[in-house]
C-alpha cells in the first residue's frame, strides 16, 4: 500500500456554501438577540406529496434544536399550514414559536389562540367551503384543505391543466359570492382567507414580541416574500430554491439550508459563550 494516495473530502459541509453568505452569517452570529424564523416545507423539509408525511431534514432539526437551546436566540417557524398540522409535522419543544395560516395562529410562550372566528366571519367561511368544495369535487386530484379562516385548494397532483382551470374557476366563483376576500398563491396551491394577514407581519410581530435585534428568515415560496420584505438593514433572508427573490441570499434548497442552519448554531455557540 505504500505511496497510494486516498482522497478524503475533509472540508466541513457548509465549506460549499457561498462565501459571501458565510461571511454574513459571521457577523449575524455576533447579534445580542437573534430571532430564526423559518418556513417549514421546501425549507426545512423536501416537498412532498402528501403534506402530512413532511418532515424537516434531519440535519436541519438538529441544528434548529441547537439554536433553541442557546440563550437570547429565539426560533419560529412560520409557515402557511394550519396550526396543527404545522405542530404535528414539526414536532418542536415547546420553546419553539410557531405561527401557522401565514399568521392568524400564533404559539407564544404561553399559548395563545388568535384564530377565534367571529360570526360574520364564521358566515363567510361556510360560503368559501360551498364554493370551494365545488370545484374541487369537480376536478380529478384536487383537493380542499381546511384553515382557521378559510381553504386552501390543493393542486400538486393534478394535471397542469385541470390546476391551471381549477385555480381560474376557484377564483371567479369566490369573486362572484364574496368580496375582500384574500388570495394567496403558492406552490400548486391557493389559499383562500376571509382575515388578511401575510408572513411579513407575523415576523414584525415576532420580532417585537422576542425584542431581536436582528432577525435571519428562511423560506421557498411566494408567500415568504412578504417576509423578505419585512427584514431591515440588520437581518438575513434566505430563499431557498429557484424564483425571483427579494432576499439577500439564495441557496439550492433544504439540504443547503440545513449547512446554513449548522454553521449559523456554529459560530453563535462560540460567540454566545464568549458573552
Amino acid at each position: 500500500m505504500d505511496g497510494l494516495m486516498v482522497d478524503v473530502d475533509t472540508d466541513p459541509p457548509w465549506s460549499k456554501l457561498p462565501e459571501p453568505l458565510i461571511g454574513a452569517l459571521r457577523e449575524l452570529a455576533r447579534t445580542k438577540r437573534l430571532l430564526v424564523a423559518l418556513d417549514f416545507d421546501g425549507t426545512l423539509a423536501p416537498e412532498v406529496d402528501d403534506p402530512e408525511k413532511a418532515r424537516a431534514l434531519p440535519e436541519a432539526r438538529a441544528a434548529v434544536l441547537r439554536l433553541l437551546a442557546m440563550p437570547y436566540t429565539r426560533v419560529a417557524l412560520v409557515s402557511g399550514r394550519a396550526m396543527k398540522s404545522l405542530e404535528q409535522v414539526a414536532d418542536l419543544p415547546d420553546s419553539a414559536l410557531l405561527v401557522g395560516s401565514h399568521g392568524i395562529e400564533i404559539r407564544l410562550d404561553p399559548d395563545d389562540d388568535h384564530s377565534a372566528l367571529d360570526s360574520a366571519e364564521q358566515a363567510r367561511v361556510d360560503v368559501l367551503n360551498l364554493v370551494l368544495g365545488e370545484v374541487a369535487d369537480s376536478m380529478d386530484q384536487v383537493w380542499l384543505e381546511e384553515k382557521p379562516a378559510g381553504f386552501a385548494l390543493h393542486t400538486r397532483l393534478a394535471t397542469e391543466h385541470n390546476s391551471r382551470v381549477a385555480h381560474l374557476v376557484a377564483r371567479s366563483e369566490v369573486a362572484a359570492e364574496l368580496s375582500g376576500v384574500t388570495v394567496r398563491e403558492g406552490k400548486n396551491v391557493l389559499e383562500f382567507s376571509v382575515r388578511s394577514t401575510t408572513k411579513g407581519e407575523a415576523v414584525e410581530h415576532l420580532r417585537q414580541y422576542t425584542g431581536a435585534d436582528a432577525v435571519f428568515f428562511a423560506g421557498d415560496d411566494v408567500t415568504d416574500e412578504d417576509a423578505f420584505a419585512a427584514l431591515g438593514a440588520d437581518d438575513l433572508g434566505l430563499k431557498s430554491g429557484e424564483g425571483s427573490t427579494l432576499a439577500n441570499f439564495r441557496v439550492q434548497g433544504p439540504e443547503q439550508v440545513a449547512r446554513t442552519l449548522a454553521l449559523l448554531a456554529d459560530l453563535r455557540e462560540g460567540d454566545v459563550h464568549e458573552q
